[in-house]
């Protein structure tokens, strides 16, 4: 396919799905829109996870290579500037996820181009990565087995890396996360009789205190670990001594010892506050994602195959991503495509109301996609 054709595909896909932005597994509109996009190149698309797609392709083997886009929006209102915005109030793209849709049907469109495969390909339209993890609903489904998936891959779009460049990291990529709420109980009193009450807000903070310094005196400094705070609410009026306090926040590591340690020492804490400052303490910790680990094979692989003036090597990083689900079924690789360009102002990080990207980035993505496919003789 000319690029020419390709880019213009690439940039309507994307700009169409700007447009409608929508949340977790709730994705009607995105739903029927890449259904209607894969009838139109020639697939027949089938649902999976509710709202998810999936085209499989079938090859002379029947081992089968996967790519996965993540099709979900997020809960913020759109500052961006886009020519094309959200057309859904309070909800916006700003993750990226239009772009990696529009990159796989990209690669969709260009498999058409391919007169045989030597494996089957499997395109998977996965919903709810920014929560509660789409990925567990697409392993549950079976396809993964039922297609005898033996590898899968995945692109972001990564504003901290220079527009085109194709991040990859050996190994633990991105980390393991939970995240936690916390109710404090007190006793209100006026705030002349302090002595009457049981004060929220002073157990509070040296609660949030106590857990930053789970990781700087607890845990080995060696292994990277965060515990972060991300609201904090208490109080009724400055005279009244506070009765409850709500906080809440997340937990990062790529290490599962680490992280068990890390839930023990809140609770630990938690419950000696509560003692010492006579107030309710309920903490709850829900697990989320586990760790982003590329496999090393794959790894290997992506740097033969991949323009060696595109790739660099990228630090871990304490994101997390239900990527990680796959990669605990099959072996998998997620690579990061760089989107920041300083003279066109696409600076702004991932889930900023700013965050936007130069849609002619996604033609490197659906090269690199191309490149791995021939890479493992599956195209010619």
């Amino acid at each position: 396919m000319d690029q020419t054709a390709l880019l213009e595909q690439l940039n309507r896909y994307r700009r169409d799905l700007h447009k409608i932005p929508e949340l977790g597994f709730e994705l009607p509109k995105t739903h029927a829109y890449l259904k209607a996009a894969l009838v139109q190149l020639g697939y027949t698309p089938v649902t999976v996870a509710k709202t998810g797609l999936y085209v499989h392709i079938k090859g002379i083997s029947e081992e089968t290579i996967a790519f996965r886009a993540d099709m979900d929006g997020l809960k913020v209102m759109e500052k961006s500037g886009n020519a094309h915005p959200s057309i859904h109030t309070g909800k916006m793209h700003a993750c990226g996820h239009d772009g990696h849709m529009a990159m796989l049907l990209g690669l969709a469109a260009m498999l058409k181009t391919v007169d045989h495969y030597n494996q089957s390909v499997l395109l998977i339209f996965q919903p709810a990565e920014e929560g509660p993890g789409g990925a567990k609903e697409i392993i549950a489904s079976g396809i993964l087995r039922r297609f005898n998936v033996t590898k899968i891959f995945g692109f972001h779009l990564y504003p901290s890396l220079e527009e085109g460049k194709i991040g990859l990291v050996d190994g633990p990529m991105m980390a393991q996360n939970g995240e936690f709420d916390v109710t404090i109980t007190g006793v209100s009193s006026h705030g002349a009789q302090p002595q009457d009450g049981k004060d929220t807000i002073t157990a509070g903070l040296a609660l949030v205190n106590g857990y930053q310094d789970i990781v700087t005196k607890m845990l080995d400094p060696f292994v990277p670990s965060v515990i972060a705070i991300g609201t904090f609410n208490a109080g009724e009026e400055r005279n009244i001594i506070a009765q409850k306090a709500t906080i809440t926040g997340t937990i990062r590591t790529f290490d599962e010892t680490t992280y068990q340690m890390i839930k023990r020492s809140m609770r630990r804490l938690a419950k000696s506050l509560s003692e010492g400052y006579g107030v309710e303490i309920d903490l709850e910790i829900r697990d989320f994602y586990p760790p982003v680990i590329n496999d090393h094979t794959l790894f290997i692989k992506a740097q033969a195959v991949i323009d060696k003036r595109d790739q660099t090597l990228i630090k871990p990083m304490m994101f997390a991503e239900d990527f990680a689900f796959y990669q605990q079924a099959i072996p998998g690789l997620f690579m990061m495509l760089g989107c920041r360009n300083e003279a066109k102002a696409y600076v702004h990080p991932l889930h900023s109301c700013y965050f936007d990207f130069d849609e002619t980035v996604l033609l490197k993505g659906v090269k690199t996609y191309m490149a791995i496919l021939k890479g493992y003789n599956i195209t010619l």
